[in-house]
C-alpha cells in the first residue's frame, strides 16, 4: 500500500500526478490519494468576500482560522471542485476512482479543539469558535471495501468530529494517519517544491535524507507548513510505515519519482 498525499499549492500538475497514478494502479500497486486545495480555496473566499485569516501559534506553525462560512468555503473547494478534478483526471486515465471527504463514511474523525492558542503581536491569545481539530482515526475498513472491490479513493478533509460536526484538519497529519493505519509501504507528500531545502527557496540546497532519529537536527531549516510535515513523517515512520518522501508534483512521473527517492527521505 502507498498513499500520496498531494498539495494544493500553485503549480502542482494534478494531470501528471494522475497519470503516473493509474499507470501503477493498473500494474497493481494498490494506493489511496489524499489530497488539499489551499491556494484555490484562498482565491475563491477572495472572491466571495471572506478573505483568509491565519493564526499564529506559540510553536511557530500557522493555520487556518476556520469559522462556519470558511468552513463551508473550505467544503466547496475541497469536496468539490479538486476532489472532483483529480477524480475526473484518474477517470480519464481509466481508472474508476472514488472521491470522499473526511466527513462521508467518517473516514476522517477527530476531535474538534475547544480553543486556539496564538499569537498576536508578542502575546498568547485564546481563539474559540473554530472549526478545526486532528484526525485520530480512520475508517480502514470503508477504504478497504473500496479497494478490494477495485476502486481507487480519493480523499480530502474535512474530518468528522466525534460530535458529529465537520472539522478542517491538516491534510498532512491525516494522510500520515491513513499510512499508519494501514502499515503503509511509503507516505509520499507531494508538494510545489522538490523536498526540504537547507536554504529555503534554494532548490540546490536539497537534504536527500533525514533519519528519523536525528529530525530535531533539521527542525532549524524547515520552513512555514514543512515544520509540520516533518513531524507528521517522522511520526509515520515510528508508526510503522516503511518511509516518507517530500517529493516535487511538479514534474512529470511525481508518484515515481518520489518512489525512487527522489526528494527527501525520512527513515
Amino acid at each position: 500500500m502507498i498513499v500520496v498525499k498531494v498539495g494544493g499549492s500553485e503549480g502542482i500538475n494534478y494531470e501528471a500526478v494522475a497519470k503516473d497514478a493509474a499507470q501503477l494502479w493498473k500494474a497493481g500497486q494498490r494506493l489511496i490519494l489524499v489530497h488539499g486545495g489551499s491556494s484555490e480555496t484562498n482565491r475563491i473566499a477572495e472572491a466571495l468576500g471572506h478573505p483568509p485569516q491565519f493564526l499564529t501559534h506559540p510553536g511557530g506553525l500557522t493555520s487556518r482560522l476556520t469559522d462556519r462560512k470558511t468552513l463551508e468555503i473550505f467544503e466547496m473547494v475541497y469536496c468539490g471542485l479538486v476532489n472532483k478534478r483529480i477524480v475526473e483526471l484518474l477517470q480519464r486515465e481509466g481508472v474508476n476512482a472514488v472521491g470522499l471527504s473526511g466527513l462521508d463514511g467518517r473516514v476522517f474523525e477527530g476531535r474538534r479543539k475547544e480553543a486556539v492558542k496564538y499569537v498576536e503581536n508578542g502575546k498568547i491569545k485564546i481563539h474559540r469558535g473554530d472549526y478545526t481539530g486532528s484526525v485520530e482515526r480512520v475508517n480502514t475498513t470503508l477504504l478497504t471495501l473500496l479497494l478490494e472491490a477495485g476502486y481507487l479513493p480519493v480523499l480530502t478533509p474535512p474530518a468528522i468530529s466525534y460530535q458529529g460536526e465537520a472539522i478542517n484538519t491538516d491534510g498532512d497529519t491525516a494522510a500520515a494517519m491513513l499510512a499508519t493505519a494501514f502499515k503503509a509501504e511509503a507516505l509520499l507528500l507531494l508538494s510545489n517544491v522538490p523536498g526540504l531545502l537547507a536554504n529555503f527557496p534554494d532548490e540546490s540546497s536539497l537534504i536527500h535524507e533525514i533519519p528519523a532519529d536525528r529530525v530535531s537536527e533539521y527542525m532549524g531549516v524547515a520552513q512555514g507548513r514543512m515544520k509540520k510535515k516533518v513531524l507528521g513523517a517522522v511520526e509515520a515512520v515510528q508508526g510503522g510505515v516503511g518511509r516518507v518522501v517530500f517529493g516535487d508534483a511538479r514534474t512529470p512521473n511525481p508518484i515515481s519519482a518520489a518512489l525512487a527517492g527522489r526528494g527527501t527521505v525520512v527513515r
